[in-house]
């Protein structure tokens, strides 16, 4: 390894550090600009320009290497080959999680598994993708909790992707009923209800799943909202409303079943 690295003064360490911190700066300051010009454009354009930023963070960070190896290593094709076998063999055995993790944050951009803007699910923690990095992505959850997942968990978890690169997703509202009642009209004004919701994507459907239980009658009102970062509203309108519709038609909600106290 000796014949391979290069006798380095002081000026090639400057230059290296000058290197790694432009590569930072440029970084920080395009994510800042393309999410700048993200929230401006037409909401159908934000979630195409922000899969950008992960794609442009990738090839800045492989422009800083291609600076940095010529200054410490012979750029022979010899030295070059010799230097990734020996980083590939550091990553299988000293940094074999993080390796784990960079390969597959390599995986989740080149696949587009999800990208910033999406909402996903990871370990019972859901949000929205704010950006994907080399080991990890960070999402935001509804209460505003920045949770970091590592890349590695595409190996061995289940990702669920609520919008898969779209604007809009499915919500579903729960209603719980006493079963003595009419379920004709209830499930007819909970329809009417989710179809005049404001955050409802027009011309979406509307559907109304009824389902008996031991303890009452379970209604599930689907409907899709028409930006992704609404669908609390969505659910909170409906929820709202619909409880106001279904107190008016003189129908009782259930009540959970009481645990038998044991004396």
């Amino acid at each position: 390894m000796g014949n391979i690295l290069k006798n380095l003064f002081w000026h090639d360490v400057l230059l290296i550090l000058c290197v790694l911190a432009l590569a930072k700066l440029i970084i920080l300051v395009v994510q800042w600009v393309i999410r700048q010009v993200a929230e401006k454009t037409p909401p159908h354009l934000r979630l195409s320009i922000l899969r950008v930023v992960p794609v442009i963070r990738l090839l800045i960070g492989i422009g800083a290497v291609a600076v940095i190896v010529p200054i410490l290593v012979e750029p022979t094709f010899r030295n070059i080959m010799t230097v990734v076998a020996s980083l590939g063999l550091a990553l299988a055995f000293t940094l074999k999680d993080y390796g784990s993790s960079f390969v597959a944050g390599w995986v989740t951009v080149l696949e587009n598994a999800y990208q910033p803007g999406d909402w996903i699910e990871v370990d019972g923690a859901y949000g929205e993708v704010k950006s994907i990095r080399a080991r990890a992505t960070r999402i935001v959850t509804a209460d505003d909790t920045e949770v970091i997942i590592p890349h590695s968990h595409l190996w061995s978890k289940s990702i669920f992707n609520a919008t898969s690169g779209n604007r809009s997703l499915l919500c579903v509202t729960d209603f719980y009923l006493h079963p003595d009642h009419d379920a004709l009209a209830a499930r007819r004004r909970l329809t009417e209800i989710a179809e005049t919701c404001s955050y409802r994507k027009p011309e979406s459907p509307v559907v109304v799943i009824v389902l008996e239980k031991p303890w009452g009658t379970h209604y599930r009102v689907k409907s899709y909202v028409k930006e992704s970062r609404e669908q609390f509203l969505l659910m909170t309108d409906i929820t709202v409303r619909g409880t106001e519709a279904i107190r008016s038609l003189g129908i009782r909600f259930a009540q959970a079943p009481y645990a038998e106290t044991k004396h």
